[in-house]
């Protein structure tokens, strides 16, 4: 690197480093802005097909990329590389009280979500990712305050996987700049036995917002409960959110704004959301986001081989950005 480029670099990395801003930006309800068409979906189509390459892959677990991943027959939705989709990933018709007009939605359910062949018998995650940034061309810089919705559809409690713990996810996949140990690095040690050095990296995080449920099986819970989870604070620690007190449809939404803040919106229904929906804004994890990559979906459930999840169902999950940049993201923005 020329020390021309090499000083390029430190000057414009230096805004990175100075503390985080004592006030925020104003938050942004999500659904703001130019809705890009081209990623998304409304599950209309009913030739919509979700396409496995089992054994799924569980690179977070094992270190193993069982590739090919799957991929949608419409190319908007492929598997975790980390931890592998769900086992059922299937278009059904929209229940009772969904969006106006809407005929299809999507089920996320799974069994087998651990490493392929083995239980762990703990709580494990699978993911259902939107394919944003590829398909949109690049990786969308926060100045442009990238948002997104979703209606998630909740069975009666009663029907739930019967274990305390988060079993459904919504979240988010950034990209900032830290001193932290690189990501390919974190489980290797280094020539001494020592821990990895951190350095000034890329780093990747995903916020977002869970479903947490309290099962009447535990002691001192005298019946079924859940609440939203919202990850994380500046030092990482999750927020407690609304509670759930009705199942059925709701609506939710997180936004980015250009000083690097995450915000959250949570409503009953399936109505947009509104500034009376905001929930919290964070840094998570002490980080101010650079670039949005995606947005995806987590289903939990034990990893025993034998018990399934509850069965979440997602319609219209869609992507904004409050100030289209020039380029492929604004062409991609008006092909509604």
């Amino acid at each position: 690197m020329s020390i021309r480029r090499h000083l390029l670099f430190v000057f414009l990395s230096v805004p990175l480093l100075t503390p985080l801003p004592l006030f925020a930006a104003t938050p942004v309800v999500p659904g703001t802005g130019v809705k890009v068409g081209n990623v998304g979906d409304d599950f209309e189509d009913p030739q919509w097909r979700f396409m496995p390459n089992f054994p799924k892959s569980s690179d977070e677990q094992d270190e193993r990329r069982r590739e090919p991943a799957g991929w949608s027959t419409n190319r908007r939705w492929y598997e975790g590389i980390k931890r592998g989709c769900p086992d059922v990933v299937q278009r059904v018709t929209t229940p009772a009280g969904g969006l106006q007009g809407s005929t299809g939605s999507l089920l996320l359910r799974t069994t087998h979500s651990g490493i392929p062949g083995r239980f762990s018998y703990q709580m494990q995650q699978d993911d259902f990712i939107c394919n944003v940034w590829q398909r949109v061309g690049q990786k969308i810089p926060v100045q442009h305050t990238p948002n997104c919705t979703v209606r998630v559809f909740m069975p009666p409690i009663d029907s739930w996987e019967n274990r305390t713990g988060a079993t459904f996810g919504y979240r988010l996949s950034l990209e900032t700049h830290a001193f932290v140990v690189p990501e390919h690095k974190k489980k290797k040690k280094s020539f001494w036995g020592g821990k990895p050095r951190k350095e000034w990296t890329t780093e990747p995080y995903w916020p977002g917002m869970f479903v947490e449920f309290r099962s009447n099986t535990d002691r001192n819970q005298q019946q079924d409960s859940a609440y939203w989870r919202i990850r994380g604070n500046q030092l990482g620690h999750e927020v407690r959110g609304p509670q759930i007190d009705v199942t059925g449809w709701w609506t939710l939404g997180m936004s980015v704004t250009p000083d690097g803040m995450v915000h959250y919106y949570i409503s009953k229904g399936v109505e947009d959301l509104t500034a009376e929906d905001y929930v919290t804004s964070q840094f998570p994890y002490g980080y101010k986001a650079e670039v949005f990559k995606t947005f995806f979906f987590n289903v939990c459930n034990l990893d025993d081989g034998r018990t399934k999840s509850t069965d979440w169902i997602i319609d219209d999950p869609t992507f904004y950005v409050a100030t289209p940049p020039r380029g492929t993201v604004t062409r991609t923005a008006r092909k509604k």
